[in-house]
């Protein structure tokens, strides 16, 4: 099979993501000698810097060792010839992005900022539709979400569009592990369940981001974000479900409209605060990082600040509103809530498509390198 012409248009995507210095590598191999993420057979980064010179865009997006690379950026720091490798491979991911949507268009304006307006205006207009704004006439008193937009046809609205945004992310998923396999063509040597099992195992751990040493505190900062999220995540979903359980048990008592907030010290509350204070934590540090340590943390993309910004906004504005409704101060309250929603809506309906799609495909990518025994050298 002949070698594809050389893709100009990825080259420039590639510098314009963070892989401007890809040309000065003169492949002397230092990344793949220093990586400790990288197999022993064929490691990367030097391949993925050799394919990204040529142009050779359609070996890089069905690579599984541009997701096996976390980007600690040991390459980066020793490379000496400051050709940024990690970045290059930030770079890659971010472009795949944009290959593999599903529809094509809604990874082109994700990865642009010139489609950011028309991105957040699609969940602003649809919560001034759904809300009701003659709550916010009054200034002082009860505080009560439910007033202002009502909880089952936003329950329906997340549910049918989550539904669809894992839909479209799996046709983009389907046809990246085909790519892999179609790539690699090497026989598996277990299947993708006990493979899946065991790469979550691994995920929930952050094993592997304690393996770089040039930034281990990067595992600690991950760790706060992705537990943080989930487990706001589940606070959603226990106080939905408490607030259902007492409409079922006592109707007579609790209309959905005036079920009683819950108090600071219920454990419902205090996992919702540990986990945004551990989010708000977590990207502080990614934000201290970039500004302190620049050469380490990597160059500072348009994607990964949008992505950052997106989980700040979801954290903060999520703590803010239960303070602003304490506080018995609607109008501020509802205002808050109804941004945290437009956060909500942004980072969860348009992940597959952003710098949040790193779960999806990453996942995967492990998943099929622990299938055929690519596993890093230092375990």
């Amino acid at each position: 099979m002949l070698p594809q012409k050389p893709d100009k248009k990825f080259k420039r995507s590639i510098a314009e993501s963070g892989g401007d210095d890809l040309n000065k590598c003169y492949q002397c191999a230092t990344c793949s000698a220093v990586c400790l993420l990288t197999p022993e057979d064929h490691p990367f980064p030097r391949k993925e810097m050799l394919l990204a010179q040529w142009g050779q865009s359609d070996k890089l997006v069905a690579d599984p060792d541009v997701w096996l690379c976390h980007q600690c950026n040991d390459c980066t720091v020793r490379c000496p010839r400051g050709a940024r490798p990690g970045d290059v491979m930030g770079a890659i991911r971010n472009y795949s992005f944009e290959h593999y949507a599903v529809p094509g268009f809604l990874g082109k304006l994700v990865s642009k900022p010139a489609g950011l307006p028309f991105l957040m205006l699609i969940p602003i207009l649809i919560f001034v539709f759904m809300a009701d704004w003659s709550q916010m006439a009054t200034f002082s008193g009860h505080v009560h979400f439910y007033d202002f937009l009502q909880n089952g046809p936003l329950e329906m609205l997340f549910m049918a569009g989550n539904f669809i945004v894992l839909l479209l992310a799996s046709f983009g998923l389907i046809r990246f592990y085909k790519g892999m396999a179609d790539s690699w063509k090497v026989k598996p040597e277990i299947g993708f369940i006990k493979a899946a099992i065991q790469t979550v195992l691994e995920i929930i751990s952050h094993k592997r981001f304690g393996t770089c040493d040039t930034s281990k505190y990067r595992q600690t900062a991950h760790f706060l974000v992705f537990y943080g999220f989930f487990g706001a995540a589940a606070t959603a979903g226990l106080a939905l479900m408490r607030m259902e359980y007492l409409h079922f048990i006592h109707p007579e008592h609790y209309a959905l409209s005036n079920i009683p907030s819950m108090m600071l010290y219920h454990p419902i509350k205090i996992l919702g605060n540990a986990s945004g204070l551990a989010m708000i934590i977590g990207i502080i540090m990614m934000a201290t990082r970039h500004s302190n340590d620049p050469e380490s943390a990597g160059v500072s993309t348009y994607a990964g600040k949008i992505f950052i910004w997106g989980i700040f906004g979801v954290a903060f504005t999520g703590m803010l509103i239960q303070f602003l409704r304490i506080g018995g101060l609607p109008t501020l309250a509802y205002a808050f809530y109804f941004i945290h929603l437009v956060f909500v809506f942004s980072l969860l309906w348009y992940a597959p498509y952003s710098q949040f799609g790193h779960m999806f495909y990453r996942t995967f990518a492990m998943i099929f390198a622990r299938s055929i025994n690519r596993m890093p050298q230092k375990q």
